[in-house]
């Protein structure tokens, strides 16, 4: 369905006219408006025609607002205030833009993929000099996406957050808070996606209280970064402690009784982590800060610190999944022993 056909039909502004996509056909209007309206710079809004899009059968929805429209301020999608999927936000004055504004839709594209112009100048290093037209220009923008894009689409599946909603106790099936930042910013820190990707994948992960804190970040600042969601997040629905407070705690951790060494060290690390993200401790004081503790909180394997020479390795401590290593292959050592002696035993009881 084109875009132009709107508001030749309802005969409105364009310049005060946007199109949202993907919209359930079982909204009402009254619901559409309000979300809508949660684009804090739409202000007030009125549906005024609805189309069906015959390759989703979701519906199209033509929204007018009461002043001109600042394209560079509308974020790419809405958040439908009852959940689900997100709208996507089309401004009918894009369908009339003229060539001028291919500059600065290049660079708009680039900063939302991570680029830069040397990476388009690499695309069209291999174009001899008369094909440096807006046509090769193109075809290489479009190589670029699709070189930026495929990891992301490989990655989908795998990375996807499971559902936050900030209520307490954490419902069957939701993620606590932990968990869930903890996931959160492996995506932000390690996803090749964009930053709208990012904070689209943050988004579909919530519902309930959790999703109307996000929401309010964004009529404050649509273009708050993912960042900004999940310290906003947790700064609702995680603990006041200080780095301080939390580093006292990390330091009163002790194994408990019948805990495994490794188990006890996966324990240690995300107390530790939480510590520094508060700024309780300098990043590189953690390795010795966790055998620290390790030692000393470690009553159930003495035997195993010995094993591993702990002590005597303090001044230069190993890295957390080195030291984990080394734990659970001395415990699956001591567990070979310990059958093989039951084994023994066995046999000379049946002798």
């Amino acid at each position: 369905v084109a875009l132009t056909q709107f508001p030749l039909k309802a005969g409105i502004d364009p310049n005060r006219a946007f199109v949202l996509h993907d919209v359930p056909t079982d909204f009402d209007l009254s619901d559409i408006e309000e979300t809508a309206q949660s684009v804090k710079v739409f202000g007030r809004v009125k549906v005024r025609d609805r189309l069906t899009d015959t390759q989703t059968g979701n519906n199209l929805v033509l929204c007018e607002c009461r002043q001109d429209i600042q394209p560079d301020r509308i974020p790419p999608h809405v958040q439908p205030l009852n959940g689900g999927p997100v709208w996507k936000i089309s401004l009918l004055t894009e369908s009339v833009r003229s060539a001028d504004d291919f500059s600065a839709k290049l660079k708009k594209l680039m900063v939302e993929e991570g680029k830069t112009i040397d990476d388009v100048s690499a695309l069209l290093s291999t174009e001899t000099p008369q094909e440096n037209s807006p046509e090769s220009i193109i075809r290489a923008v479009g190589d670029l996406l699709a070189k930026t894009m495929r990891p992301t689409s490989e990655n989908t599946a795998s990375r996807r957050l499971r559902i936050f909603s900030g209520q307490s106790p954490t419902p069957a099936g939701e993620e606590s808070l932990d968990s869930w930042v903890e996931q959160a910013r492996l995506i932000i820190e390690e996803c090749d996606c964009s930053e709208r990707e990012k904070r689209r994948r943050i988004v579909e992960s919530l519902k309930g209280p959790a999703l109307e804190i996000i929401q309010a970040v964004r009529r404050d600042n649509p273009d708050a970064s993912p960042e900004s969601y999940v310290e906003a997040l947790e700064s609702a629905f995680g603990s006041l402690e200080s780095g301080e407070d939390l580093y006292l705690t990390f330091r009163s951790l002790g194994q408990q009784r019948g805990e495994k060494l490794s188990d006890f060290l996966r324990r240690l690390e995300r107390s530790l982590t939480k510590v520094v993200q508060r700024g309780g401790l300098p990043s590189h004081r953690v390795d010795r800060a966790r055998i620290d503790q390790l030692i000393r909180g470690a009553t159930e394997s003495e035997i195993m610190l010995l094993q591993l020479r702990l002590r005597e390795r303090k001044e230069e401590p190993p890295t957390f999944l080195k030291l984990l290593s080394e734990i659970r292959e001395e415990e699956d050592h001591a567990r070979v022993r310990h059958e093989s002696n039951t084994t023994v035993r066995q046999l000379k009881a049946e002798i």
